[in-house]
Parts: C-alpha cells; structure tokens; sequence
C-alpha cells in the first residue's frame, strides 16, 4: 500500500493511484493524497514496524507532516511528470542515472593512499595572527 494515498473508495485491498509508462519506462506517478491525519499517523507508524522488521523501503513517523495534516489539508490529487522521466524517454535512456546531473558533480576524491599535510597547520595560523 502507498502510504501517502487514499484507499480505494469501492475496492478494499487496493489504493487511489496509478503510475503511466510509455515504452516501458514510468513517465508519471499519480494518487488521489491521504488528507486524514489519524489514518495517515496508523500508516507512517505500520511503516516504522515494516522498517525495525528489516524493510529497506519503509520510512518513518513524519512529525512535521501529521502536525500540517492536523490543521487541515484540503483534498489534494494530481500527477507529476518529472523533467528526469520525460528526459529519460526522450533520450532512451534505460537508467534515470544516466539523466540526472547532480551525480555527475560529485567531487573528485584522490585516491592516494599518502597523507598530505596542509601548508600551514592552524597552530602556525593563530601564531602569525
């Protein structure tokens, strides 16, 4: 079950959303969004026990998010089309790594194994000030 999308409002078991793919890659994620802060407290809490049962995927209970639904969250449902999934189509790329910029920009990190000492260490910086 999404834990952020409403059940179905006639099929239990099943959740108001739906994912597209065109040529086999999902271009866009769509739900109808949980607006009831005590269900949506049972599903972050039902994910926290998935998580401490060893779940990679499961996240936990968001304070800031329930405290926002408490206040009232209108209904709210929409789809997104991410700008990575329309590249990934257009590009045929099969890997959304191979569209994403920011990887890219991770520093370069040496691979030498000998320690450099700085030029001047922060015992000589107070010294000279």
């Amino acid at each position: 079950m999404s834990p952020l999308a409403k059940y179905h409002r006639s099929r239990p078991g099943l959740c108001e959303r739906f994912e597209a793919f065109m040529c086999t890659k999902e271009i866009c994620n769509a739900y109808t969004e949980l607006n009831d802060p005590f269900d949506q407290r049972a599903r972050f809490e039902e994910q926290t026990r998935q998580k401490d049962a060893g779940d990679d995927e499961a996240q936990g209970v968001d304070e800031t998010f329930l405290n926002a639904l408490e206040y009232g969250l209108p209904p709210t449902g929409g789809w997104g089309l991410g700008i990575d999934r329309l590249v990934m189509f257009l590009t045929d790329s099969a890997n959304i790594k191979e569209v994403l910029l920011f990887p890219a920009m991770r520093p370069v990190v040496a691979t030498s194994e000998v320690p450099v000492a700085p030029a001047v260490t922060a015992t000589e910086a107070a010294k000279e000030a």
